[in-house]
């Protein structure tokens, strides 16, 4: 099973200088988020809270393999239903954005509705639909002058850090693919979630790492693209895996550059997946939604749409 089935072209984008820092990307949803409300929004639950690992008797095999073998057992199995959160933080204050969907996970297709935090004083603002596909990025309800009935796309090689974070949500996919540049890794014990009997395993990965082992082109694309984005190329993670290996739930931290006198941005990410076996139905956007004008993008100038 491949994104062809979807109907999705071959994608060849340029790839974007390595080492640019976030804050001078054209970012179109993320970094726009950052600029507009300041960090000043309130924080949702912390997702630093995990629970206490019980001990759970010996690791299922060696931990730095089982890691490495997450986005293998992930495509392998089932799409499922998604709920992502990414949490920025700096200066002392945070915001929360959240987003739930679908994934095909053997094909890289889902879509996932992002709820950006409120702005004082401004309406509240419908979420963002995104579709995700090996290569590119659609999104509606994108705003900054683009009609509500059009969507916007983007080729994941011209965001900086290679849709990351940029996008408000780690997906699944990527998230996983992550975890193939694992440098150091701790098996924790068994964990109850959700319900679920599942393993907790902790440690650091390497983006550039994680690049050069990726599955795919594509993949390989997308994180070379990321490296340098970061102020530090390790990523910290939590990862719970079920008795198959596949992963329910998946936490990165990351660390970039702002502009101002606020310091670094720190940026925890939390992927939950759920309901394996769910049908995946995800509508492509035709060519006749798709906008082709100048997208505006805050802390950046203009970028254009694919």
């Amino acid at each position: 099973m491949s994104a062809e089935r979807y109907g999705v072209p071959r994608v060849r984008p340029a790839p974007s200088p390595a080492g640019r820092r976030l804050r001078r990307a054209a970012a179109l949803l993320l970094v726009g988020v950052v600029g507009a409300v300041g960090l000043t929004g309130c924080a949702g639950a912390d997702p630093a809270a995990v629970p206490d690992a019980a001990p759970g008797g010996a690791p299922p095999g060696d931990a730095l393999s089982v890691i490495r073998a997450v986005p293998d057992a992930l495509a392998a199995g089932p799409g499922s239903r998604v709920a992502t959160l990414l949490q920025l933080a700096s200066g002392g204050t945070r915001i929360t954005i959240r987003g739930e969907g679908v994934f095909d996970h053997a094909a890289g297709v889902g879509e996932l509705r992002v709820t950006l935090p409120e702005t004082p004083g401004a309406a509240r603002a419908e979420p963002v639909t995104e579709v995700f596909v090996p290569g590119l990025l659609y999104m509606r309800n994108r705003g900054a002058g683009v009609p509500a009935d059009k969507w916007v796309r983007v080729e994941i090689d011209s965001l900086p850090d290679g849709n990351l974070v940029t996008g408000g949500a780690t997906d699944p996919v990527t998230a996983a693919e992550l975890l193939r540049g694992v440098q150091r890794a701790e098996y924790h014990g068994e964990v109850e979630l959700e319900g679920e009997t599942t393993r907790l395993y902790s440690g650091v990965t390497d983006i550039a790492a994680a690049s050069r082992a990726a599955g795919d082109e594509s993949r390989r694309r997308q994180l070379a693209v990321a490296v340098g984005a970061f102020t530090v190329g390790a990523v910290p993670f939590e990862v719970y895996l079920d008795e198959r290996g596949t992963p329910r739930r998946v936490r990165h931290e990351f660390s970039f550059d702002a502009d101002g006198d606020t310091g670094p941005v720190e940026v925890v990410s939390v992927t939950e997946l759920h309901d394996f076996g769910a049908v995946v139905a995800v509508r492509l956007p035709e060519e006749r939604d798709i906008w082709t004008g100048a997208v505006v993008a805050a802390l950046a100038g203009p970028a254009r749409s694919g």
